[in-house]
């Protein structure tokens, strides 16, 4: 058994509960890998873990994302052997580490044309950014042309999917909350942006799409822009709440969505769609041919030191960052 540097959460709080702290890693077992990270990825969701907002058994190894070199296999993994590069999003949480032991269903093979930190930055959002707008379809599906309205569009799940709606052909509105993460959106993809500070989102949505609304909205925002979100949307449309960085989305009435046009609502999550070896295999296969062809570039715009994560998830938390962050242990 050996010593790793990883960060952990005695106590749910601000970013200051973290701290750096020697941990032992030993073997896998069976249906286990042991990953040596070369990269760790950050994300929203980690901030709702450590806050307790998303309460988990402590104490807390926090982190989804990661991408290293598998040391060891455990009994009956045979996708994975040592000396592979891989890469994951995963539970349990664990990432924020040197070297972790972990389930291996949800650890891909990482392509040699994937470099470590993009690995990293990309399986969780990227991951997202596939079952939203592969798997989370309105009434029909999407066609060539459609109109899709994206919610926190300069986000690091936002502009892989602005990158990729344009791959579809579909024309994504994305909203922001600076001109300048507006400017970023657009040229990563996103037909129109909206800062919705300065602009009621809703009103443009009309009037960009003639009257009609979008087919569908993919919001992680929550509670801010839920309500307005659903004046976005055509008869039949689909609202994706899919996060709450402003805060939970407040109980939904029913009868709001009958007479906004008989609108679908569903609040998916990631690990439903992650929950065997082969949907996670197919998923990852999607991203990674999309990133490898070109049509999705992963924009690692912050690099941290693993000790330093007390200030990634400061940046975090005042919309200091876009695209990608990642921490290197």
């Amino acid at each position: 058994m050996s010593k790793v540097k990883a960060i952990q959460v005695q106590q749910a709080g601000g970013a200051d509960a973290m701290q750096l702290v020697q941990v032992d890693v030993g073997e896998p077992g069976p249906g286990e890998i042991r990953i040596r990270h070369q990269a760790c990825g950050l994300n929203y969701i980690d901030v709702y873990q450590r806050a307790g907002v998303y309460p988990l058994p402590m104490p807390l190894t926090l982190g989804m994302e990661g991408a290293g070199i598998v040391e060891a296999v455990g009994e009956g993994v045979t996708h994975l052997k040592a000396g592979d590069r891989a890469a994951y999003a995963s539970q349990p949480p664990g990432a924020y580490c040197e070297a972790r032991v972990m389930p291996a269903k949800c650890v891909v093979k990482l392509p040699d044309g994937i470099d470590f930190e993009t690995g990293a930055a990309m399986m969780l959002k990227g991951l997202t950014a596939q079952y939203l707008l592969k798997k989370t379809l309105p009434q029909g599906g999407l066609q060539h042309g459609d109109f899709v309205l994206f919610q926190a569009a300069a986000g690091g799940v936002g502009l892989i999917a602005c990158q990729w709606a344009r791959a579809l052909g579909l024309q994504l509105i994305g909203t922001a909350g600076s001109d300048e993460k507006c400017a970023l959106a657009r040229e990563y993809g996103a037909t129109h942006a909206i800062n919705y500070k300065r602009e009621d989102f809703a009103a443009r949505v009309k009037d960009i799409t003639g009257g009609r609304g979008v087919k569908v909205v993919y919001d992680s925002v929550g509670k801010d822009t839920f309500e307005k979100s659903l004046d976005c949307l055509s008869p039949f449309g689909l609202m994706v709440s899919y996060g709450n960085a402003s805060g939970k989305v407040p109980p939904v009435e029913t009868g709001t969505l009958a007479a906004k046009g008989s609108l679908y609502l569903t609040r998916p999550t990631i690990f439903t769609h992650l929950a065997t070896r082969e949907s996670t295999q197919a998923m990852a296969d999607d991203l990674f041919a999309t990133v490898l062809r070109g049509d999705v570039k992963i924009p690692v715009e912050r690099r941290y030191a693993l000790a330093d994560v007390a200030q990634a998830h400061r940046d975090l938390e005042a919309r200091l960052t876009v695209g990608c962050s990642v921490l290197i242990p």
